[in-house]
């Protein structure tokens, strides 16, 4: 194991008897705040300290076994028995030591939180649109995978069927995983290279979206707004709904006027309704404007990984002719082009996130 890993290891043991000692106050437990904060805490630290006494049990279990291999002479058998609990004991700590520092990783405070995601079309006119309605149909193909919930907050369609723009909410439901914890990597330029349905002499276009996926903040620790902040715009709203939706002023526009910021929403049956929902999207983008700006400080996150966290960067070709799906940030390329559009994600994900965690341990070991 690396040195880093055991100094940090032996400091989270050192915190775990500290919360032990406070856990016991009688003046902790009338607190509950404090206490449940605590509890929290030794929740996640035991884990980790399982993990570590089992493999500092399975370090003695391989200097044992290879003690025994070095006096079992010329007995077949149990130099047999000792090579057996060598490799047994080397591919266990292997495991271990992946575990370890996987909880050892700063954990991003908002990977359990539900998303607003986000699907503008971009250069490439009609084209684009369909393809952000590509895009949209394979997060929503995506959630129900994985058992979430996702409901179309607003949206403006183009022409052909496709979208200008959508905003979807996404959350966990009863499932309880983490959606901004997986779709976070998502956010950045999407290119596509086809024949559109539009092209007749059977040309490849080349068209882009952008995504952002922001997480929704968490109501007791939402940034508050001035509501002298902001501009409240009420419209007929547009589009599918029925008579109603379409002959009342119940859409709402809200502009963060410090910022330019935009909201809203026209998909509720009640002007109150569709407030309510454009104002959690407004502070879920200003939040989302706050932490990219945080961030693109963190030269090694932003330059790394994820790229600057404009929209505008090109984090992925989805290339029909050749059924080709490549991220540009972890130079991954998957020849199931199709299968991904239906909503199979999973692989590509969970490389983005090793990926990420890979970078997460040099910067731990850099600052060790």
């Amino acid at each position: 194991m690396k040195p880093f890993l055991r100094a940090q290891l032996e400091r989270f043991a050192q915190r775990l008897s500290e919360l032990d000692f406070l856990l016991s106050r009688e003046d902790i437990m009338q607190d509950m705040s404090q206490f449940l904060v605590l509890s929290r805490e030794h929740t996640e630290l035991t884990a980790s300290a399982s993990r570590y006494t089992r493999y500092q049990q399975r370090e003695s279990d391989l200097q044992a076994a290879q003690q025994m291999l070095q006096d079992s002479g010329s007995d077949d058998a149990l130099r047999e028995m000792a090579q057996e609990e060598v490799a047994s004991a080397e591919t266990e700590l292997t495991q271990l030591e992946a575990e370890l520092q996987r909880m050892l990783l700063p954990k991003d405070p908002d990977d359990a939180r539900p998303v607003f995601l986000e699907i503008r079309a971009g250069t490439g006119g009609d084209e684009s649109a369909l393809f952000a309605a590509d895009l949209l149909r394979m997060y929503m193909r995506f959630a129900e995978r994985q058992g979430w919930r996702s409901e179309v907050m607003s949206e403006s369609a183009s022409e052909l069927g496709g979208y200008k723009e959508v905003v979807v909410r996404i959350d966990a439901g009863s499932s309880g995983d983490g959606v901004y914890g997986l779709l976070k990597f998502e956010s950045g330029g999407h290119r596509v290279q086809r024949v559109p349905t539009t092209e007749t002499q059977g040309r490849i276009h080349t068209s882009a979206c952008t995504v952002a996926v922001l997480a929704e903040p968490d109501e007791a620790q939402a940034i508050k707004i001035n509501p002298s902040d902001l501009r409240i715009d009420t419209f007929r709203a547009s589009g599918a709904g029925g008579q109603h939706i379409n002959k009342t002023d119940s859409a709402v526009r809200i502009t963060h006027l410090p910022t330019g910021i935009v909201a809203e929403c026209q998909d509720g049956r009640s002007q109150h309704s569709n407030k309510a929902q454009a104002l959690r999207v407004l502070t879920a983008r200003i939040q989302e404007k706050e932490r990219s700006e945080r961030a693109a400080k963190d030269a090694a996150m932003r330059k790394g990984l994820i790229g600057s966290g404009d929209r505008s960067d090109r984090i992925r070709t989805y290339n029909f002719p050749q059924g080709r799906w490549t991220d540009h940030r972890i130079n991954l390329t998957l020849y199931k082009l199709n299968t991904i559009m239906e909503g199979d994600l999973g692989e590509a994900m969970q490389a983005l996130r090793h990926a990420h965690e890979a970078e997460q341990l040099a910067a731990l070991e850099v600052n060790a």
